[in-house]
């Protein structure tokens, strides 16, 4: 009898099956509060009359294919663990799936009320983590058939991030219309495994401890070396490393949440903001990012709280890896970047951003992508779990400044129209979770050709998330006004060509070319040339990526070049040699001196290089000569 206990024991504790929280995803459980729920929702509009009984058969039939949907929580012990995802054995569908009618008047308004008061309530922590609410009766909202439905589909963040969610709408929506004819499938039968005991989960968290005691030291090591390395990194490929590199201030965001969600939404063009990236040549997370800051500028100007500092926004990145998509877990990492709150005018707020982005990429990739994320798999959970609990139950967020000030984030989602059993999916909105500290998130979810730009807040931060979102509108309205009116000034104006376009083209393949100078030399540069009366600026960007030259003027450059264009010219085709331009002042380098002398040797080097490639060219076109001459050709 014995031995069949200890054997039943050891097959619990070597069951794989079992699968344990990792410690970035139980962050989201342990920053759970009674006023912060931690689940992230979909508002989905769905067209025409779906009907209840089919939507519910489509859930039932496709549960087997995420099967964290009829899994839930079993805490270890005293929560001396992270707690381990074990089958429901009395999971009921019924209990996941809600059926309401919009109230008069059934209008948008109406629908953002009740879709606020879903996302409000918190998930049952005893049952799997989501649930879903089939709104039905939308009638009277604008730019939607009389007769469709809505969706909220509620999953806890501690299952999910952004782009799993996105994986799991592949997998409950239809790609083609002409699915509305096949046949529902039934649900796969369900066998539950048994539920371990706690003693076998206590043996089960000993064994991990056991199999690398030494876990939490070395990856406090590894996580310290990563940041040592990325401060060095940064030291060379930026001018000042500033001693803080973010003092953020503090805002009416960051204080504490009620337990009433509010938010609000901007629904934007996709082609008209790949239209601005193009034209300015950033990416589309910069353009999102500069259309927040002005929403997010002209509210607090409005509210007379806009601080005299830029504020910082959280931007998670992903760090899935090819093939990881459908893995229903979180894989996150977090930049910090200054979205140019401070400055008014739309352009050069968005050149701001450009540069935070491409220095915050650098430096997160010097630190490596996964750090963090370990280091948070070796922190206990009851050590954790407290931590938080005495972080919210005395307010200590008041004794220091936040570290950002909202968090903004692009998830992008299908570029075609999906489908329910034949109903076209006209949008969906994106709302996430809003807690002590932290009372302002912004979603942006990309979907068959249009942008939602989605506000999640609460009642006492910010009540009239209406009127932020109709900032966000007025925002990208505005600088996308202001660029095709430069883009169109630049097309009516015949500006002076530059001569020394070829040595940027030169200089570009010389870096490229070489991996050890382009690593030595990273960082940003301006080139200020003269042409007559006028100046023109362009950046040289040398990243670990790309190198590229820009026309646009660098804030704060490693090195800064003043020289004629001509000159320029003159010493590409080696027709002037550099230290004569430096000695008689034709070429000045302003910067540190080290620095100076770095691009001064690259400088050099290219211009070498190219002098030996036109010597190379003119040694071969005499050789045919002489080939020639002697064969009497």
């Amino acid at each position: 009898m014995a031995k069949k206990i200890i054997k039943d024991l050891l097959e619990d504790v070597l069951d794989d099956s079992i699968k344990q929280v990792s410690g970035s995803d139980a962050a989201f459980l342990y920053a759970e509060s009674p006023s912060s729920p931690m689940h992230i929702a979909t508002l989905t509009v769905v067209e025409d009359s779906l009907n209840f009984e089919d939507f519910k058969a489509i859930v039932a039939s496709k549960l087997h294919l995420i099967p964290k949907f009829r899994k839930r929580l079993l805490n270890v012990p005293m929560n001396l663990d992270y707690p381990y995802w074990v089958d429901d054995p009395n999971f009921d569908l019924d209990l996941h799936i809600n059926r309401v009618k919009l109230p008069d008047p059934s209008n948008w308004k109406t629908l953002r009320e009740m879709t606020s008061s879903i996302f409000s309530s918190p998930l049952d922590l005893r049952r799997p983590l989501w649930s879903m609410t089939f709104i039905e009766g939308l009638d009277e909202v604008s730019q939607v058939p009389k007769g469709s439905v809505a969706i909220v589909s509620k999953v806890h963040h501690v299952m999910i991030d952004g782009s799993s969610g996105v994986g799991i709408m592949g997998i409950l929506f239809d790609k083609d219309l002409e699915d509305k004819d096949k046949k529902i499938p039934k649900p796969k039968p369900y066998e539950p495994d048994e539920l371990p005991d706690e003693l076998s989960l206590l043996l089960k968290s000993s064994q991990t401890f056991f199999k690398d005691p030494l876990r939490i030291p070395k990856l406090v090591g590894e996580t310290a070396f990563s940041f040592i390395k990325g401060n060095i990194q940064t030291q060379f490929s930026l001018k000042k490393p500033t001693k803080k590199p973010f003092s953020t201030p503090n805002t009416i965001f960051n204080n504490s949440v009620s337990p009433k969600r509010t938010w609000g939404t901007a629904i934007l063009s996709f082609e008209r903001i790949n239209t601005l990236r193009k034209l300015m040549n950033v990416s589309i997370n910069d353009i999102i990012l500069t259309i927040c800051a002005g929403g997010i500028r002209k509210y607090l100007a409005e509210k007379e709280k806009l601080p005299v500092q830029p504020l910082v926004a959280n931007v998670p990145i992903s760090i899935r890896v090819k093939g990881e998509k459908q893995s229903m877990d979180n894989q996150i990492s977090n930049m910090f970047v200054r979205i140019a709150t401070h400055i008014k005018d739309p352009i050069e707020r968005l050149e701001y951003i450009q540069e935070q982005t491409n220095r915050g990429k650098t430096r997160h990739k010097a630190v490596g992508a996964k750090a963090l994320a370990k280091m948070a798999d070796a922190v206990p959970f009851g050590l954790a779990n407290l931590a938080a609990g005495l972080y919210t139950k005395y307010n200590i967020k008041e004794f220091h400044r936040p570290p950002f000030n909202v968090t903004i984030t692009n998830v992008p989602g299908p570029q075609m129209p999906l489908y329910l059993r034949g109903h076209k999916i006209l949008s969906i909105f994106g709302l996430t979770p809003v807690l002590d500290g932290f009372g302002l998130i912004i979603a942006a979810f990309s979907y068959n050709g249009l942008v939602s730009i989605t506000t999640t807040s609460d009642a006492k931060t910010m009540p009239d998330a209406d009127k932020f979102s109709r900032y966000i509108r007025e925002a990208a309205n505005e600088l996308e006004e202001i660029i095709l009116a430069k883009s169109k000034q630049k097309e009516t104006t015949n500006p002076q060509k530059i001569k020394s376009t070829p040595f940027f083209t030169n200089l570009k393949k010389f870096i490229n070319a070489d991996e050890k100078i382009k690593k030595i030399h990273l960082g940003i540069y301006d080139f200020e040339l003269k042409l007559g009366e006028k100046k023109v600026n362009y950046q040289l960007d040398i990243s670990e990526k790309t190198v590229s030259v820009r026309k646009k003027k660098a804030s704060k450059p490693l090195v800064k070049i003043e020289i004629d264009d001509e000159n320029l010219f003159n010493l590409h085709k080696n027709q002037l040699l550099l230290d004569e331009a430096m000695i008689q002042g034709r070429i000045k380098l302003i910067g540190t001196k080290k620095n100076s002398d770095k691009f001064f040797k690259l400088l050099s080097q290219v211009l070498e290089n190219n002098l030996c490639r036109r010597l190379q060219i003119h040694i071969n076109l005499l050789m045919m000569k002489l080939f020639f001459i002697i064969n009497g050709k």
